[in-house]
This record gives C-alpha cells, sequence and structure tokens, in this order.
C-alpha cells in the first residue's frame, strides 16, 4: 500500500564543467512511495520551477530501464541501494520517511559534467566506434540458422550484449575503470563466429581508445559488477585479458 513520505535531497548542482559545484538543500514533500526515483526528481522540479529556481538537470529517456540514459549516485551507490536495478526503476517505497538522500553524477575523468546530475559519456560511444563492428558481404541476408552457434556461446554473448552502456561500472570503480564496459561490448562480437575477422583488430582497438580516454586500470575490486544494473560478470574482464595478451603478442 503506498503513502506519502518526507525526504530531504542534498543535490549537487554545477552550471557545466568549468564551474565549480556544490551540494544544495531541498525538501521533498509528499512523495507517494509507488513513484519512481526519477518519478520523485520531476516533483521536485515542478516545485522548484514554480519557486522561479533552476530544475535540477538530470539524464532519463525510456524510463524502463533499457536505454542506459538514467544514472546518478545516491548516498554513495551508483543507481541506488537496490541490487539490479536501474535509477528509473528504483521506487521510493525503497526509502524512509524523513530519510537524507545525497544525489550526485557519476563521478570520472571521462564522464565530464553537462550539468547537475548530467554528465557527457561520449566516451563509451567512441569505445564502440574503435572496433564494435563486424565485416559482412552485402547481398541476400543469409537464414538465421545457417552458421551454427554452440549454446554456451550465444548464451555468453547474450549476457555481454545485455549492457546498457549506463557507466555505473565506472562510477563505482575506485579507479573510474571502464573495463567491464568495454570487455562486454567486446566480448558479445568476439564470442560469435561472426566477429572473428576482426577479433585481433577490435580487441586491441577498443582497449586502446579505453586508455586513450582516460579511464583506469582495473584492481579486481569487483565493484563494477556489483553495481550494473545487469549482473555483467567481471569473468567478461578475464576474457578480455586474455584476449589481449594472445593478439598482442602474436
Amino acid at each position: 500500500m503506498s503513502k506519502n513520505i518526507t525526504l530531504t535531497l542534498k543535490v549537487w548542482r554545477q552550471k557545466n564543467c568549468k564551474s565549480q559545484g556544490q551540494f544544495e538543500e531541498y525538501q521533498a514533500n509528499g512523495i507517494d512511495t509507488d513513484m519512481s526515483f526519477l518519478e520523485m526528481l520531476d516533483v521536485v522540479n515542478e516545485q522548484l520551477t514554480k519557486e522561479g529556481k533552476d530544475p535540477i538537470a538530470f539524464d532519463h529517456d525510456c524510463r524502463e530501464g533499457i536505454c542506459g540514459m538514467c544514472g546518478a549516485v545516491v548516498n554513495g551507490q551508483p543507481h541506488g541501494p537496490m541490487d539490479k536495478t536501474t535509477l528509473c526503476q528504483l521506487h521510493m517505497r525503497n526509502f524512509s520517511d524523513g530519510q537524507v538522500l545525497v544525489i550526485e553524477p557519476f563521478r570520472a575523468k571521462a564522464f565530464p559534467i553537462i550539468k547537475d546530475l548530467s554528465v557527457n559519456r561520449s566516451s563509451f560511444d567512441r569505445i564502440v566506434e574503435a572496433g564494435g563492428f563486424i565485416s559482412v558481404k552485402t547481398g541476400q541476408a543469409p537464414d538465421a540458422h545457417s552458421v551454427a552457434v554452440g549454446k554456451d556461446k550465444a548464451d555468453w554473448a547474450m549476457t555481454a550484449a545485455e549492457c546498457i552502456g549506463c557507466g555505473a561500472c565506472v562510477a563505482a570503480c575506485p579507479n573510474a575503470s571502464a573495463m567491464l564496459f568495454t570487455a562486454a561490448k567486446m566480448d558479445h562480437l568476439n564470442t560469435l563466429p561472426q566477429g572473428a575477422p576482426e577479433l585481433a583488430t577490435r580487441t586491441l582497438n577498443m582497449v586502446k581508445r579505453m586508455d586513450i580516454e582516460g579511464f583506469g586500470n582495473c584492481s579486481n575490486e569487483y565493484e563494477c559488477e556489483a553495481a550494473c544494473p545487469k549482473g555483467i560478470s567481471v569473468e567478461h574482464i578475464a576474457r578480455m585479458n586474455k584476449t589481449h595478451r594472445q593478439v598482442n603478442f602474436k
């Protein structure tokens, strides 16, 4: 049964990547516990707009846990306290009346702040562009069953393809590493026969691009796996490292 709660929000406000930011405090009154976290922010923004104040900027799109657009750190946890849950799927019933919520953006050198909670994650796009493709002959599309793929490989590729590129793994990592994201985007192609022709160049180019973007290295903290809303395993990182060693020293 839903009820209304009151929350104290300490929200990071910053005009752009060059300005100095600070936390500002707001009261969120009459928040229905059936609301999502983003709907709660909508209510707060509506009140700020009525008061003639600048609303809180935050990323969102589908609000169904699919697009990977939304994301913020809530009380030190990317996407908030619930396991395998995006910020848009996080409901206010998971918080208590009178609770204080500290809300800040995903912080990483490679994720410059656009405004408030909104960050620029185009570095992820450039990693995918560096090698996230396959080469095929154009013409009539082949039958779906014409290339045999073992179930174990198909399942592994599908778990990697679940990555929505939200950046929670980077925000959770003490080194701001993007290795879980890069490994997932790489593995869902490297695992399948269609991705075999570019396996070596894909691996080298994507890892190189990841380093150029300024992400840190993995030190096996496992925070990325814990924060991932899709539960993607760090085993993908191990496979990426193994493949990178193999193709780098050939």
